[in-house]
């Protein structure tokens, strides 16, 4: 089986969630290639067309596997592109914001073409499929797997002194860059603003490595976005005990479940500040959540979800 990717590859390199997902794919004995799409919006993608054509006449994949919408767009018009399925990640469906107020995506209106013509879609939650109106027998839901090797608990004091963070002070390590707008990090700023002795930390730049001794850290994670489809910084903190304040986006409701000392928060910012304080209470009391018991029940890990997305090949390669 020879499987095509096809995803963005502006930031110079594959989105992690993407290539570790190939990775553990690669273990079932199957040949993979990847086309990066270089531009932005619908018409910096449709000058790939040439190239992906190029791409497809020699690589003679078995079926395309695009990752967000407007990949699988681009992908529609190209020679020789069935099958497709395309993996719907979320700000490809869910509208955009400013101030809470929900605009007209574009790419939304993208996504929706891209979902009717493709052979069959994978969406992160079922929500988003809920969202385009996905036909029922063409689309499946799959989160993307969290590898628990990478993610996993170790001692605060240890990892404090491995990040050279202060060992009385108090950190939250915020689920992105802070200028990131989907993130939403000026929630963020001011719910954490009353708070004396205490950092608000940028995720930016870190190893995978990195970020999970960061989770261990710190007293809580923090998301304050406006939208996610299945967070890949939520499951990585529920997977080293992390305590959690997030607001209700995505599939955050499944995956925290009944996990104590995770909080959902709404966009007001006295709400987020009583829910912080919930968390940094907790935390200091007990340190850890049970957050990793929670995302071993929901079966995860990369060797089930891979065997979901091989399913769905070979289901679309019968018919």
């Amino acid at each position: 089986m020879k499987i095509l990717i096809v995803c963005s590859g502006n930031s110079g390199q594959i989105s992690p969630f993407i290539s570790e997902q190939v990775d553990s794919l690669k273990k079932f004995d199957i040949d993979f290639s990847f086309f990066l799409i270089k531009g932005k919006g619908p018409y910096g993608y449709l000058r790939n067309i040439r190239a992906l054509n190029k791409k497809i006449a020699e690589f003679k994949p078995s079926l395309i596997h695009a990752h967000y919408g407007l990949s699988g767009f681009l992908t529609l018009f190209a020679k020789d592109r069935d099958p497709l399925i395309t993996t719907f990640h979320g700000n490809d469906i869910n509208p955009a914001h400013s101030h809470l107020i929900a605009k007209p995506n574009l790419n939304r209106l993208f996504s929706l073409l891209t979902c009717h013509f493709s052979n069959y879609s994978i969406f992160v939650n079922k929500d988003l499929a809920f969202k385009v109106r996905a036909n029922q027998g063409k689309y499946a839901i799959i989160p993307c797997h969290l590898d628990e090797g990478i993610f996993h608990p170790i001692n605060k004091t240890e990892a404090r002194n491995l990040c050279n963070l202060t060992l009385t002070k108090r950190y939250i390590l915020f689920s992105s860059s802070f200028d990131n707008h989907i993130k939403n990090y000026s929630l963020a700023q001011k719910a954490c603003k009353i708070f004396k002795n205490l950092e608000l930390i940028e995720l930016k730049g870190y190893s995978r490595k990195n970020v999970n001794l960061l989770l261990n850290a710190c007293d809580l994670a923090l998301i304050t976005s406006f939208n996610e489809g299945s967070s890949q910084f939520l499951k990585e903190a529920m997977a080293c005990n992390c305590p959690i304040v997030t607001t209700k986006v995505g599939d955050v409701e499944l995956i925290i479940g009944e996990t104590e000392g995770c909080y959902i928060t709404s966009f007001d910012q006295r709400d987020c500040t009583e829910k912080i304080k919930l968390a940094l209470e907790f935390s200091e009391k007990f340190g850890k959540t049970r957050g990793r018991d929670r995302i071993m029940e929901l079966n995860l890990d990369p060797y089930t979800i891979a065997k979901k997305i091989i399913k769905v090949y070979q289901k679309v390669l019968s018919t």
